[in-house]
Order: structure tokens, then C-alpha cells, then sequence
């Protein structure tokens, strides 16, 4: 067994920006990182999977750390298991532990899947994770399946740890066959209300789509009569198993299309899967693509709400583009969605003069580029950056619009500028899980906060306040 560690996607380093100079050099500790750790994204990606417990292989600190965070966010119940390492696995190996955490875990949830995720002691001792599965497989013969990847926080981002996890996934788990007409749909880490969305489009295209993976109800489901120790929702692992049948895998983030270990990739390579890359469709143009590519794997056209759809967002952007027009961005956060945030402000006549990530290595400026082609001055790019270095590149460009997750709430205070929260996390504001950004609808939600945003600031500052009563 094979946990399918995938290393990060090539560089852009031909079209990087220079170095500036007020930048950390890359040894330096983070003030504020622009990221968070890999394990969470593997846990998250894990969540999407219907009736697994994500599982770390590291102490009871990494689960409960990671716990917080999500549960900050999402403001959902959120279960993590460990094998709770301690001095004495540090030193001989955390195999008894590890089995003993699968054990009660099988017996106090009965999971469909333990997606299993290693943490950076475990990796730094050396962990040999698919024996451990093996052996506690073998000593626990009511165990689920189990999938694990390689996630040390050392290495990557929470983004990274997302991606590998599914691409853990289908390493696992996917067979091949027959091909159906199913389409996989990979959209990365979005909000579950962007997730649901694009289930909404698919079915009114007539797409027959599986998504890879759903946590649109395990990260953001109702209320219950009884307290469900694995909430209901998620993607079945049995559409797992048949994804070396599908149709195509259609991948939705900038930056994917320039790595080959991508999940998408995998199912390419290992099953011939039709792999199509696209931005996430977050504006006008990058929805048409999106609909266009989504026309041709259904074979059907799309439907007149849609199209009304796309009426409405046109209509909202001459309204609002008096009060937008020429205005400067930052934007910074998870590269994907910096690239279609990016593409989106540039379609709306703001003026994006930086784009900023944590994660490095992932071609961003390349993305940022195929996001507005038509840019006549590209915004300065920056990858592997902590918020203090978001602040200084920002400052002497003096932006009059931040848009990325709440974290970035200093560079707010140090700039004077209006941050618009998009993104992962949003620990400062609530309803974070139900904010859309993806398709007209969701762009139109986007546009008309990002408005607002811009009328509330102006109202503070003049004397006059609103004189429009």
C-alpha cells in the first residue's frame, strides 16, 4: 500500500517577478503565515468522504489544533482521531498506538473509511504509514478501509494536504472498467455553499457528476434531533472506486493545470480519464468556460435560468461599475483563488496590483496571467509570503481594496483599506461555509458585497456621511 505523496507542482521560475528587497529571505520565521498546516486540508478533504473520521498519525495537539480551526470557521462540529503519540512512540514507533486509536475508533464510530493523515513527528521519526496500516488491518479485522497520505506541515500547505488527500483517494480506491458517463468534478478547498452550487449547475446542465470530494452537508449540514456522530453527506466511496470509469475529471483551479500530481492527473495517467483543467468560475468569462465545458460533456445546452443568470450579473456590473472603476486590490490567500479572484476584479474594472500566497512553487503568476490576458499592467506576484510581507509590498502601493481571508486583518489596519473576506479562514465573521463566489449567481453575491464594501467605506470618511435620505 502506498500512501501517493505527491510533491508540489513545478515552478514558474522563468516568469517570476524580481525579489524585492523588504521581502524575508526564505529561511526566516513567519510572522502571521499566509497558509495553514497540510494535515487540515487532508482532514478536510476527508470529511467530504461519506461516513469516514479523518485520523492523524501524530500527538492529541495536532487534532485538536486542527479541530479548533475548522470548527472556527465552519461552526460545525468537526471529529478528529489520533493515535496520540507520545515520548514513548517518539522513540519506538508509534505502530501499537496507531492500531489501538483504529480499534477504538472502529468500535465507537463503525466509520465506512478511516482516511488516515500523517503529522511532522511522525514523519520526522521516519513512520513507515502503509505498514501501519497493514498492521492494524491485520489486528483489527473489523477495521474499515483505509487511505492515507503524507502530509508533514514542513512540506506544503493546507492546500497541498487537500489535493493529496484525494489524489490518496483514487490511488486507493479507483478501478477501471467500462467507461460511463459520469463526470468527476474536483473544485479544491471551497465553501460548502460554492460546493452545493456547483452540484446545482451540473444538474441543470444535465450532467451526470460526481464531486470529488462533498463536504457541502458534513461541514455545513442542519440541525439534528440527536447529536450523529458522523453527520450524513458526503461523496460515497463507492463513486471512489468507479472513478477510473468516468467520463473526464474536471479539475477547477489555475494553478493545477501546470502539475502533474494532481488527483486529476492520476486518473489520466492510470486510467485514461479525459483530464480538463479550468480557473475556478468565479466572474463572467470564467463561468462561460466553465458552462462551455460543461455544454460539451453533457450535450446539452444551457438552461434559461442560467442564462438569466448571466443577464442579471451583466446588468449589476454597469450599475456598479461607477463606484469600482480604477480602484487598486491586494489579493492573497490560496493560489487558485487568488488567480480567479484576480481574473474577476480585473473583468470589473478594478485594478489588482498584487497577488500574494503562502504556498510555493504552484506557477501563480502564470495563473494570475491566464486569469486577465487582457491585464495592461499584471499585478506584482508573489508566492511563498508571510502577512508581514503581504503588508510591506502593499503599503507603498497604496490599495484602496484587500480581498482574502480574515487573517489579513492586519494589513487591513496597516493600509486603510476595506478587506473583502473571501476565502480560507474567516474566524472574524459569520457564515463563512455559505458564501458563494462561483458561477453568476455566486459572482453576483461577490460584486454586490465588494460594492457595499466600497460605499460603507466612503460613507465613513466623509463628513457627510449619506446626505441620500
Amino acid at each position: 500500500m502506498d500512501c501517493s505523496a505527491s510533491a508540489g507542482p513545478p515552478g514558474d521560475a522563468m516568469n517570476a517577478p524580481a525579489p524585492v528587497p523588504f521581502l524575508p529571505p526564505a529561511d526566516s520565521p513567519a510572522t502571521n503565515a499566509c497558509k495553514v498546516c497540510a494535515p487540515l486540508g487532508a482532514c478536510v478533504a476527508f470529511k467530504g468522504v461519506r461516513g469516514a473520521v479523518p485520523f492523524l498519525h501524530g500527538s492529541q495537539g495536532c487534532a485538536t489544533y486542527i479541530r479548533r480551526y475548522l470548527i472556527s470557521h465552519f461552526r460545525e462540529p468537526v471529529d478528529i482521531a489520533s493515535s496520540s503519540f507520545n515520548e514513548e512512540a517518539a522513540v519506538f514507533g508509534g505502530q501499537r498506538l496507531f492500531t489501538e486509536g483504529v480499534r477504538n475508533v472502529t468500535s465507537q464510530y463503525a466509520p465506512e473509511l478511516l482516511g488516515v493523515a500523517s503529522t511532522c513527528l511522525a514523519e520526522t521519526i521516519g513512520e513507515d504509514l502503509p505498514a501501519r496500516l497493514r498492521e492494524a488491518a491485520r489486528d483489527v479485522p473489523a477495521a474499515p478501509p483505509m487511505a492515507c497520505v503524507s502530509t508533514p506541515s514542513y512540506r506544503g500547505t493546507h492546500v497541498n494536504g487537500f489535493q493529496d488527500a484525494v489524489r490518496a483517494l483514487f490511488h486507493h480506491f479507483a478501478e477501471g472498467g467500462e467507461r460511463t458517463r459520469r463526470v468527476g468534478l474536483l473544485p479544491g478547498f471551497l465553501p460548502p455553499a460554492d460546493l452545493r452550487h456547483l452540484k446545482d449547475l451540473a444538474a441543470a446542465c444535465g450532467l451526470e457528476a460526481d464531486l470529488f470530494p462533498d463536504y457541502s452537508d458534513t461541514l455545513d449540514g442542519g440541525t439534528w434531533d440527536e447529536y450523529q456522530a458522523l453527520p450524513p453527506g458526503g461523496t460515497p466511496l463507492k463513486a471512489f472506486r468507479a472513478a477510473g470509469r468516468l467520463q473526464a475529471a474536471l479539475e477547477l483551479g489555475g494553478t493545477l493545470a501546470f502539475s502533474n500530481k494532481t488527483p486529476a492527473a492520476l486518473l489520466q495517467e492510470r486510467f485514461g480519464v479525459e483530464r480538463i483543467s479550468l480557473g475556478l468560475p468565479i466572474g463572467l468569462a470564467a463561468t462561460d468556460a466553465f458552462l462551455a465545458a460543461v455544454e460539451r460533456l453533457s450535450g446539452r445546452a444551457q438552461p434559461d435560468g442560467l442564462l438569466a443568470e448571466r443577464s442579471r450579473l451583466v446588468d449589476a456590473y454597469v450599475d456598479g461599475h461607477k463606484y469600482l472603476y480604477g480602484l487598486k486590490a491586494v489579493v492573497f490567500g490560496d493560489p487558485d483563488l487568488v488567480a480567479a479572484l484576480t481574473g474577476f476584479l480585473a473583468e470589473i474594472g478594478v485594478k489588482p496590483v498584487l497577488c500574494a500566497t503562502g504556498s510555493e512553487g504552484v506557477g501563480l503568476a502564470k495563473a494570475v496571467r491566464a486569469a486577465c490576458p487582457d491585464l495592461e499592467e499584471q499585478p506584482l506576484v508573489l508566492e511563498g509570503v508571510d502577512y508581514q510581507a503581504v503588508e510591506d509590498a502593499a503599503l507603498p502601493l497604496k490599495p484602496e481594496v484587500l480581498v482574502g481571508p480574515s487573517k489579513g486583518y492586519g494589513v487591513e489596519r496597516a493600509s486603510g483599506a476595506a478587506l473583502l473576506r473571501v476565502g480560507f479562514p474567516i474566524h472574524d465573521r459569520f457564515g463563512a461555509a455559505r458564501l458563494r463566489n462561483l458561477g453568476y449567481g455566486g459572482a453576483l453575491e461577490l460584486f454586490d458585497r465588494l460594492v457595499n464594501l466600497v460605499l460603507d467605506g466612503r460613507q465613513r470618511r466623509t463628513p457627510v456621511g449619506n446626505s441620500y435620505q
